[in-house]
């Protein structure tokens, strides 16, 4: 398989959008602003939040003052002043819900990039605690998830995942169910054209053959990218919405930004495309 984080980064380069990020009140450490200065080689970067506090920290990019910057940063990207937005250190229910209410959904799908501790690079769906509780919500998710990736020059290989192994079957009613769900996932994207495989639990074997994991649900999903990128040594580079506009999602207990800007960038070439 190509080098995932390398046919992205190069794809950011020959890019390099106008990527804004917010910057939430008292989070505009010297450190952090450092790293979002790092990804200049990705993306013109514009720092969107309180004037006053970002230019203490002495960077020369450009700042947007807001004092509501979930909303200057989502109206900036739906009238195109920037071509792609990161979260950032803003808060997720306002600027999510803002975001929601311009794109007129319900919710959000993402489509989370992660790296295990040893490098190895994948993308995980569902990621959202909501989202990917039937089969057809899986089905339609990753199918999403997978025209996004192929915008990258990416082919997709995807690991369904299931609650057990298939010598598993008859243990339990829950474990019987979700080894059916996962062989009924992988069969349906296989006949979307979809390289699709169903590794019941065996995530460590899936990570080898594949590079996209589909988790059985939105709630191990979630666990399975706070395990990896909290405890587990791993790495995340966000999380982009399943959107026709480029919004890459971030935790406020991200500490490096420039990974994200990165992907964000990459976004904003594969969606001129």
């Amino acid at each position: 398989m190509i080098d995932l984080i390398e046919t992205i980064r190069n794809r950011a380069k020959a890019c390099r959008a106008r990527v804004g990020i917010g910057i939430a009140g008292g989070t505009a450490s010297e450190s952090l602003i450092a790293d979002i200065e790092s990804a200049r080689g990705f993306a013109d970067v514009v720092l969107i939040g309180d004037e006053k506090e970002l230019s203490a920290t002495g960077t020369d990019l450009e700042i947007i003052h807001s004092d509501k910057p979930e909303v200057e940063l989502v109206d900036r990207l739906v009238d195109g002043r920037i071509d792609a937005a990161v979260r950032g250190t803003l808060g997720a229910t306002k600027t999510l819900g803002y975001l929601k209410s311009v794109l007129q959904v319900s919710r959000l799908e993402r489509l989370a990039l992660l790296t295990t501790a040893d490098g190895a690079a994948f993308f995980l769906v569902p990621v959202g605690i909501d989202e990917g509780n039937s089969v057809a919500d899986r089905v339609d998710l990753v199918s999403k998830s997978v025209n996004a990736i192929r915008r990258f020059g990416i082919t997709e290989k995807v690991a369904v995942l299931s609650g057990g192994r298939f010598e598993d079957a008859g243990r339990s009613e829950i474990v019987d169910q979700s080894l059916a769900d996962g062989e009924v996932v992988a069969e349906r994207l296989c006949e979307l054209g979809i390289d699709a495989k169903h590794y019941g639990i065996l995530i460590e074997d899936a990570i080898g053959g594949a590079n996209v994991i589909v988790a059985p649900d939105g709630i191990t999903g979630n666990l399975i990218f706070r395990t990896l990128t909290f405890l587990g040594g791993g790495g995340g580079f966000g999380a982009p919405v399943l959107a026709d506009l480029v919004f890459v999602d971030t935790s406020r207990v991200k500490v490096k930004f420039s990974d994200a800007i990165m992907l964000a960038s990459a976004l904003a070439w594969a969606a001129e495309l």
